[in-house]
């Protein structure tokens, strides 16, 4: 396997995790309900998740012009599970279609994108950080989920 297609594979993986978190809330208002001294719901955290990958991955390694709206990511209260579904297809779409587009000599070509990582860094260790940023959002969904279901 490649090394692009690694990272494709990786990231696929957690969004189709990311999914099933979603589906497993027992409904579309728990998804929104905040647990105490946790500053973020699971579905700020969903909306977040697509909105990055959308942007880092589709945007700027893919082209697809997608606009991050960031402010909406965390500010958005009223989007139903389907809604939110739809978004992380979109993000899934984004992944699938940016990498499998990408060659191994892509990824050490220099990340011009700015955001967490400076530019000049190479693509591999920005696809790198937002596998780790994915993962690290992926455990919080989790553990709110289950968290609100402890409560009922």
């Amino acid at each position: 396997m490649s090394r692009v297609a690694e990272f494709r594979w990786l990231l696929l993986r957690d969004v189709d995790r990311v999914m099933a978190e979603v589906r497993a809330y027992p409904d579309d208002e728990s998804l929104w309900r905040m647990a105490a001294r946790i500053p973020n719901s699971g579905g700020t955290l969903a909306l977040h998740l697509a909105g990055n990958l959308q942007h880092f991955v589709g945007a700027i390694l893919g082209g697809t012009g997608y606009r991050r709206d960031r402010e909406r990511e965390f500010a958005a209260r009223d989007l139903d599970r389907a809604a939110l579904l739809g978004e992380l297809a979109a993000a899934r779409e984004a992944i699938d279609t940016a990498l499998g587009a990408m060659t191994d000599a892509d990824l050490d070509a220099e990340w011009t994108g700015g955001g967490p990582l400076a530019d000049g860094s190479p693509n591999a260790l920005m696809l790198l950080h937002l596998s780790g940023h994915l993962s690290y959002h992926l455990g919080q969904l989790d553990y709110h989920r289950r968290l609100l279901a402890a409560d009922e």
